[in-house]
């Protein structure tokens, strides 16, 4: 049976853990994990290996595995990948998935956090390159600036994501716009180097080399 984005995002079961994992972070403190940003992650996961070339039905499980990858933020925010990795195995199973499918979904969550994961596929470098590039003010739940972390101020100061794949120069390219009144440049690669070398990794699996702009400066 095909299960497609449109039946994982109907799924109430789906919602109801998305819901439940942002409430819990939003207790934590911690940026939005919900809908805006599974659908980003889970489109620009789409869009990668469509660009590249890819099946359709590469293409499909890239998108599931995007719209479901922070599951695990339902249980706790610690190993949260090996977590959403099972629940999204069991759902996708009790939906009726492919076994090979719902497989590779299961592996590029389970590895798609920098603290224990890895690219181990073309759909989980995808994922890795979708979700850490999702950085942007419009994550900041907090409304009291006074309140900012570090993550906080870094995000709320970026005001344009964009990822970019160059195709002909085999280039994955990370544009950001990023207000230097609110934090300078250096804070951006403080938080994000973790994260900024695994992209690195998950592109140079699919064949590509990762490049970051900030402010129009190439500064990787």
């Amino acid at each position: 049976m095909s299960i497609t984005l449109e039946d994982v995002k109907n799924n109430p079961e789906v919602e109801q853990l998305i819901q439940a994992a942002q409430r819990q972070l939003d207790v934590l403190g911690y940026t939005e994990h919900a809908h805006r940003h599974l659908c980003i992650v889970s489109e620009r996961a789409g869009e990668i290996l469509r660009t590249l070339g890819y099946d359709e039905d590469r293409i499909r499980l890239a998108q599931i595995a995007g719209y479901l990858h922070d599951l695990g933020n339902a249980v706790n925010r610690v190993d949260h990948a090996h977590t959403g990795a099972i629940l999204a195995y069991n759902i996708l199973k009790e939906m009726g998935m492919d076994i090979k499918e719902r497989t590779e979904i299961m592996m590029a969550i389970g590895n798609h956090d920098e603290n224990t994961g890895t690219a181990v596929s073309d759909i989980s470098a995808a994922i890795i390159l979708a979700d850490k590039s999702d950085a942007h003010r419009s994550r900041v739940s907090k409304t009291n600036m006074s309140l900012f972390d570090k993550h906080d101020r870094v995000n709320y100061a970026v005001t344009d994501a964009r990822l970019r794949i160059d195709k002909e120069n085999k280039k994955v390219i990370l544009d950001l716009t990023i207000d230097t009144k609110m934090c300078p440049v250096l804070d951006y690669f403080e938080i994000f180097m973790d994260r900024t070398m695994m992209s690195k990794y998950a592109a140079k699996f699919l064949g590509l080399w990762f490049e970051v702009i900030i402010n129009d400066t190439n500064l990787l």
